[in-house]
């Protein structure tokens, strides 16, 4: 669910300012006006890159799709609704998430509909989770519609760790990288240094440089420290602006190799998301607003918006789609035909098997890229300093030679 980050003024004058949880705009604007909060201010939270996040505090996805599942077998065997609740209450593993369910089995013994009990814990039950219940109640079919989002739980779940696992290696292998060269300049070039001031005379430039490195990583660390601290909490908070989320996921998908698991699996998300909520019988425009929200990158959720303000005008998916420029041509081909031919859903899913499929391959791509690169890297880095180091040596050696001759 989106969060809005707001700035406002008490009846008394006193300033405020907070976060709220809420689907649209307009409903944090009405809460905060029940509070009598005069608003000055408001945006949306930019939270930057991430996958979609099923479960809460205590919850996990493995334990939200293993609910889900259960609950699909449970209504498809014709136990009564609230009796399926109780029993998946009482059997949790997780004592906060059998609390949960025992909250919801009580709204629904009050009368509330299934999908408005699972509301009442949206930090536990996402807008799709929701919807597709709504859905699944209208339609007389929410042993089917469990089934289904207990397996697209699952996919996404199992998308989210292949991408995560794209992003971890090559932070991983640089964290390495740079730890060694760090290890070298303060422990290992000191050394040098003392051997290099009684021999005196005039160093070689990349000894100098090296000496100079060394030099700020012994004496001033806190300095280099306290630059990338200053360094990293800027990046963040020029990513919180909507501006700046925008650049760098611009410039996220255009990372070589990186990139393209990136897109993928923007893509595959997309593709398996509305492909789900539409064969559910979620109406399109709710499906995309909802897909847009778990797109991950603002590019992505940018071109799914528009769209989706496109289908209101009476306009196709795959028009507003192609124009954005962001979905690879197949991907727009094969919505429009799924269009023309009243198959939507069928062919969505059909794109997002391939493209959790390519996703695979793109991971198996950037490790092995990754690995000889950095091997060249750490390679250069180290081969440097000791070039840099034994060349004053090499001259040491040529002059006691000449002198000899």
């Amino acid at each position: 669910m989106p969060v809005f980050v707001w700035k406002g003024r008490t009846l008394a004058g006193e300033s405020q300012s907070g976060e709220i949880e809420v689907t649209r705009q307009e409903e944090a604007i009405d809460a905060l006006r029940k509070k009598k909060i005069l608003i000055t201010s408001m945006r949306p939270k930019s939270a930057g890159f991430q996958m979609p996040k099923f479960g809460g505090p205590g919850v996990s996805t493995k334990d939200l799709a293993i609910f889900t599942r259960q609950f699909a077998t449970m209504i498809s065997a014709g136990l009564p609704l609230v009796q399926c609740l109780d029993i998946l209450a009482k059997q949790s593993s997780k004592p906060s998430f059998g609390r949960v369910i025992g909250e919801v089995t009580r709204e629904v013994e009050a009368g509330s509909t299934l999908s408005d009990a699972l509301g009442k814990h949206r930090n536990v039950f996402d807008d799709l989770f929701r919807n597709m219940v709504a859905a699944g109640e209208a339609g007389g079919v929410l042993d089917e519609i469990l089934m289904r989002l207990a397996t697209y739980i699952e996919k996404a779940d199992a998308l989210k760790r292949k991408v995560q696992s794209a992003l971890v290696y090559p932070v991983v292998v640089l964290t390495v990288a740079l730890g060694a060269t760090a290890f070298m300049l303060i422990f290992i070039i000191p050394t040098f240094a003392k051997m290099f001031t009684e021999f005196g005379g005039e160093l070689p430039l990349p000894t100098k440089i090296v000496l100079i490195l060394s030099h700020l990583m012994t004496s001033y660390w806190w300095v280099v420290l306290l630059g990338g601290v200053i360094t990293a909490v800027a990046t963040v908070r020029y990513y919180a602006t909507e501006n700046g989320n925008r650049v760098i996921d611009q410039l996220m998908l255009k990372i070589p190799v990186l990139g393209d698991v990136l897109l993928k699996g923007s893509v595959a998300r997309f593709t398996r998301t509305l492909g789900t909520l539409i064969a559910s019988g979620v109406p399109i425009l709710s499906g995309l607003e909802i897909t847009a929200r778990t797109a991950g990158n603002k590019i992505i959720s940018e071109a799914i918006m528009g769209a989706r303000a496109s289908i209101r005008e009476g306009e196709t998916v795959s028009a507003p789609l192609k124009r954005s420029g962001v979905f690879p041509p197949m991907v727009v081909q094969m919505i429009s035909v799924g269009e023309s031919t009243g198959a939507l859903d069928e062919m969505l899913t059909k794109i997002a098997v391939f493209y959790e499929s390519e996703v695979d391959t793109a991971v198996d791509a950037l490790t092995s890229i990754i690995e000889p690169i950095m091997i060249v890297v750490m390679g250069g880095i180290v081969g440097g300093m000791v070039v840099a180091m034994y060349l004053p040596m090499f001259k040491l050696i040529n002059v006691v030679a000449g002198g000899k001759g």
